[in-house]
């Protein structure tokens, strides 16, 4: 390892993981002396003798059960307030995250070259094949929404629980922006973008045991779509018309415009001639034409406009 164990610090969320926190927090100590496992009201009680492995173990109990997202926040709050901890690993108490990878996680952030780092589990073809088929599909079909809905064009496999992310960024984002369920993952990348934080991904194989999955693959793009409408609206009114008015703003604006204008346009006047029974003249329908294609066409070039201004690598001066 190319860095300090004190600089790094690792959160576990932990609910109804007793038999598998022992080995995690034993591999989390390999890479950590900042280890905070996060009671989230489990109603497996977390094993007494987790505080006997080391000293650097820190156990959070919540009040309430706040979900993954809301007791991995509560371990960020603790961990970025010590001074020498400058990236927070995320980790699930479950022991399906390959701990071997924390050093891969954090190196780029520690190099100053990245801001966050997660894995992508479809980049190992081969560990692809044993994903279960919903979380695959579940996977795939959320990867390009959550495209859309935070700007990071260049991510995959948002919902990949397994990250580190610098402390200075933890101290910028709006923590209370961040959802506390499942949809946790998308929404940090999410506030992460408005800080323009350059986020790299790395190849890693998902560990599954025998658990059964809950995620029903056609309640999904319900459960997720309204999250990531928001986050999308969101994002684009403020990255282009409150934080910056650029090309892409006008984009925006015009290709609205003339796209709608030329369907309300095109369907006044086909209802206008088609109740007195008449053909459309040419021209009009001409006219409804190329207000539409040059609309469509501005809204094709702000989305490219989007895509090249995801954030990137940080380039050496």
């Amino acid at each position: 390892m190319n860095f300090n164990k004190e600089q790094i610090g690792i959160v576990i969320p932990y609910y109804n993981a007793s038999t598998q926190i022992e080995k995690v927090v034993q591999k989390a100590l390999q890479f950590s002396s900042n280890i905070v496992i996060v009671d989230d009201c489990s109603q497996e009680p977390l094993p007494k003798q987790i505080l006997e492995k080391s000293t650097n173990i820190t156990v959070l109990q919540l009040d309430k059960n706040e979900g993954v997202g809301g007791a991995t926040k509560r371990g960020f709050t603790y961990l970025e307030s010590i001074s020498h901890v400058q990236v927070v690993v995320k980790l699930d108490a479950d022991d399906q995250m390959d701990t071997h990878y924390i050093p891969q996680l954090v190196q780029p952030i520690l190099n100053g070259t990245y801001d966050f780092v997660k894995g992508n589990r479809f980049r190992d073809f081969k560990a692809l094949k044993n994903m279960p088929w919903n979380r695959r599909f579940g996977n795939l079909f959320l990867s390009f929404l959550s495209k859309v809905a935070t700007g990071y064009w260049n991510c995959f496999d948002f919902n990949n629980g397994f990250f580190a992310i610098a402390t200075r960024s933890l101290k910028l984002i709006d923590k209370s922006s961040v959802a506390n369920n499942y949809f946790f993952e998308t929404s940090l990348i999410a506030e992460l973008y408005f800080h323009k934080a350059k986020i790299k991904e790395i190849a890693m194989p998902a560990i599954y045991g025998d658990e059964i999955s809950n995620m029903k693959i056609g309640n999904m793009p319900f459960i997720f779509s309204v999250n990531l409408f928001k986050k999308f609206i969101s994002r684009i009114w403020k990255a282009y018309f409150v934080y910056n008015f650029n090309i892409g703003t006008l984009y925006i604006i015009f290709g609205h415009l003339l796209f709608f204008g030329g369907v309300i346009f095109g369907g006044i006047n086909w209802y206008h001639y088609a109740s007195n029974e008449t053909l459309t003249p040419v021209g009009t329908i001409m006219i409804s034409a190329l207000l539409i294609i040059l609309g469509f066409q501005l809204m094709l070039q702000a989305i490219q406009f989007d895509i090249i201004n995801t954030p990137h690598e940080k380039q050496d001066d």
